[in-house]
């Protein structure tokens, strides 16, 4: 585990025992079966077969390394805007101290559409994702870097309880090993090097081999021109996590469309 996702992930589980005191796991599940669900893999593979590539648009403020991305940051227009783009799915990013994200972005963006969402976060106990069905996540991010296999596979079969997907997100061949132990079908190759923060589309081609045909690819961080859209979808892949190449342009969603369709 890199030194910052040590750091985030022992922020995460101070959130969590503060969370815990504030607002009860009683009070969560109330608040949980009040949300309906809206069909995350379905929306990706509703794509595929038109022959599309599934965008999964991100809604993102600011990263650690690259500082704030949007200044001007309305998540409801966001939204909406990459809806009209031809968006799949959306990402909203609802880590306050790193990403300056926050549970009400993820609440705005998904009132304003009627796109499935998913929670972009450090998960690392079940409260995080009984607290993610709450604000009205469709699915679940799961980080094979911050978490121990029998972790994984506990915490993927509690948001499968609740009706929630999982996106299993991996860096290299003994994290994917790990994350298909696990029954998820979203197998998301993050192209960044958690170390350097540097990007390259090698990382997903080369770990292409490695993936069963029943599992789909979804490529992570660096997708940033229509030519990288082509040579990965050239490759079979035809799932995307993009974020850092809409929140810089000034029509979000106008720019999925470019690059996408």
């Amino acid at each position: 585990m890199s030194d910052i996702l040590e750091k985030i992930i022992a922020v995460k589980r101070e959130e969590v025992r503060a969370a815990e005191q504030s607002a009860p796991l009683e009070e969560l599940r109330l608040a949980a079966s009040a949300r309906d669900l809206r069909d995350f893999v379905g929306a990706l593979r509703a794509k595929h077969v038109n022959g599309q590539a599934a965008v999964i648009a991100e809604v993102k403020k600011a990263s650690p390394s690259k500082g704030v991305l949007r200044a001007d940051f309305q998540p409801a227009e966001i939204a909406r805007s990459y809806a009209e783009g031809g968006a799949a799915c959306l990402s909203v990013l609802t880590d306050v101290q790193f990403f300056q994200g926050s549970a009400a972005y993820l609440e705005a963006a998904r009132a304003a559409c009627d796109l499935p969402v998913l929670r972009k976060d450090f998960i690392v106990d079940p409260y995080q994702i009984l607290e993610a069905r709450a604000m009205g996540a469709d699915a679940i991010l799961l980080i094979a870097a911050a978490l121990e296999p029998g972790q994984m596979r506990e915490l993927e079969a509690f948001a499968h309880s609740l009706g929630l997907a999982v996106l299993v997100e991996v860096h290299d061949r003994d994290e994917l090993a790990h994350a298909l132990t696990l029954k998820t079908p979203l197998i998301g190759i993050n192209n960044r090097n958690l170390r350097t923060f540097e990007t390259t589309l090698e990382t997903t081609i080369g770990m292409l081999d490695e993936v069963p045909e029943d599992r789909i690819v979804v490529t992570e961080s660096g997708i940033l021109s229509r030519a990288d859209v082509e040579k990965m979808r050239a490759l079979s892949v035809h799932t995307f996590l993009v974020g850092e190449a809409f929140m810089r342009a000034e029509q979000p969603g106008a720019e999925l469309a470019r690059m996408f369709f």
